[in-house]
């Protein structure tokens, strides 16, 4: 039994992650007449023969031990690759060119309804995933950036306590520091992104803007203006449940896109920090000789209450197979009930129903899922800047319109309102019961959560584009550190005559 407990009490726990930085070896040739050797001449005297030389010093992303969980892994990056993402673009502009003809039938309005609501099920599936890795991925790193830390300022104590260290007053050092800096800056810069991803970026900036926010409720109170003079008809609403049914499809395929495309990008700017990294690490073990391994650093698993802790579960539910599975054995049970219903209006609702309701929960959950992962990731990034003392926490120029999409993005993330959430979704279902789950009663299920979606996806967008700032401004913070920390080591490499 306790097994059993255990396996079921898993999903949504955060516990601690450790990780520890691979040691940069430097090998002696004992045969020789040093005992060590610059690094050049190493890799030329191991190139000659069949050993190699095996220190990591890039940034490496930990494979999952599971087959089931590196394929949904793959299945993630796949939902947000370019083909994708045309592929869906595709789908949306097929769908409006056929509006000019067949516009004015009730089934091409539903049609839209029913594929967004399961496409974006599937989606929040993968979306979640997608945050939960990230959010194993950033820790992780921190972690690792702490544990070879230790590491460095250890060594850099040996150095000043043998008098190895530059002068502190000396501003000929000081001023040749800077100098070599500046110029090191120049060769090994962090890259741009390409413009095809400045692009995108652009793009998520104008989707996730405050102004766009205010501007998608201007479009609603329009819609709702409408409502006397088209009679408060089902039609009326389908207009707008198809209106916000694309919108979501566009939004939720935009933002996987975006995020595997940010990601991929990062990735680029954490090699680089690792490599940095890994270059002081070695040139300061060829200078002290120091052979200690770097020692491994843990996370402490973050505090939450048991609220967060059962909203994570739900999270951690709908990121595997299993939410996606009971959408599958829903949809059989959709097709098979078809012929009974005479395939009606009715019956091709029924499904983007109840998607649709189960995705109005789900978007919260994802909001509230973004929020609490970033938050503790920034906290994760602060302990690691704390560990590198000349090193500033990142401050990223928040404008008003950000700030105030931050304060709107963190109240729809509070966890009550993900519980007021469940409530609202609870009367909806009550009051479609009351219409015997006619095309009314059933648009009562699909129009408002529609409506609220949109907007909640947006404020995704919004949150990301926040968080995306944040994390590179931290990447950017500590890599120039550790290319000043390079250029010192490297003058205090010349001083001692162990040149790189």
């Amino acid at each position: 039994m306790g097994k059993i407990y255990d396996w079921l009490a898993a999903p949504g726990r955060k516990g601690p992650i450790a990780d520890v930085a691979p040691t940069q070896t430097v090998v002696r040739l004992h045969n020789s007449g040093n005992d060590k050797m610059p690094l050049s001449e190493l890799s030329e005297v191991y190139s000659k023969s069949n050993d190699s030389l095996k220190n990591i010093t890039g940034y490496v992303d930990k494979q999952k031990d599971g087959r089931l969980d590196r394929w949904l892994d793959w299945v993630v990056c796949a939902s947000g690759s370019e083909p994708v993402f045309l592929l869906i673009m595709a789908g949306l502009l097929a769908w409006a060119l056929a509006g000019i003809k067949y516009g004015e039938a009730d089934s091409w309005a539903v049609v839209i309804s029913d594929i967004q609501a399961v496409l974006c099920y599937l989606f929040d599936s993968l979306l979640v995933r997608q945050q939960l890795n990230s959010y194993d991925k950033m820790i992780r790193l921190t972690a690792s950036l702490r544990s070879r830390g230790a590491s460095q300022q250890r060594m850099l104590r040996n150095v000043q306590a043998r008098g190895y260290g530059l002068p502190r007053d000396d501003p000929t050092s000081a001023a040749d520091l800077e100098q070599r800096f500046q110029q090191k800056l120049v060769s090994v810069g962090l890259p741009p992104e390409s413009w095809l991803g400045r692009l995108s970026t652009r793009a998520s900036d104008i989707m996730g803007h405050f102004v766009t926010l205010c501007l998608y409720w201007v479009g609603i109170f329009i819609w709702l203006a409408f409502g006397h003079y088209c009679g408060w008809s089902d039609r009326w609403q389908l207009y707008i449940n198809s209106a916000t049914s694309a919108l979501m499809v566009l939004i939720f395929a935009f933002l996987a896109n975006i995020r595997e495309r940010h990601a991929l990008f990062t990735n680029r700017w954490l090699n680089l920090l690792f490599e940095a990294d890994s270059s002081v690490e070695l040139r300061l073990r060829q200078i002290t000789g120091d052979g200690t391994p770097n020692e491994s650093v843990e996370v402490p698993a973050p505090e939450m209450s048991r609220l967060q802790r059962a909203i994570f579960y739900y999270a951690d539910f709908v990121g595997t197979l299993t939410g996606v599975a009971i959408l599958i054995a829903v949809i059989f049970a959709w097709v098979a009930i078809g012929p009974a219903m005479g395939f009606n209006a009715n019956w091709w609702l029924l499904i983007g129903t109840y998607a649709g309701l189960i995705g109005l929960h789900d978007g919260f959950v994802l909001r509230n899922l973004q929020h609490e992962l970033a938050r503790y990731e920034d906290d994760a990034f602060d302990e690691a800047v704390i560990a590198d003392p000349a090193s500033q926490a990142a401050q990223v120029n928040s404008s008003l319109s950000s700030r105030l999409s931050d304060r709107m993005g963190a109240f729809f993330s509070h966890e009550y309102v993900v519980m007021a959430d469940v409530v609202f979704i609870i009367a909806l279902i009550i009051g479609a019961s009351a219409m015997r789950w006619t095309v009314t009663g059933q648009l009562l299920c699909n129009v408002p959560p529609s409506l609220i979606e949109s907007f909640i996806m947006l404020i995704l967008v919004t949150g990301h584009n926040l968080g995306e700032a944040r994390r590179r401004q931290s990447i950017e913070t500590m890599y120039l550190r550790r290319l000043k920390v390079l250029v010192y080591v490297d003058m205090v490499g010349e001083k001692t005559g162990e040149k790189a």
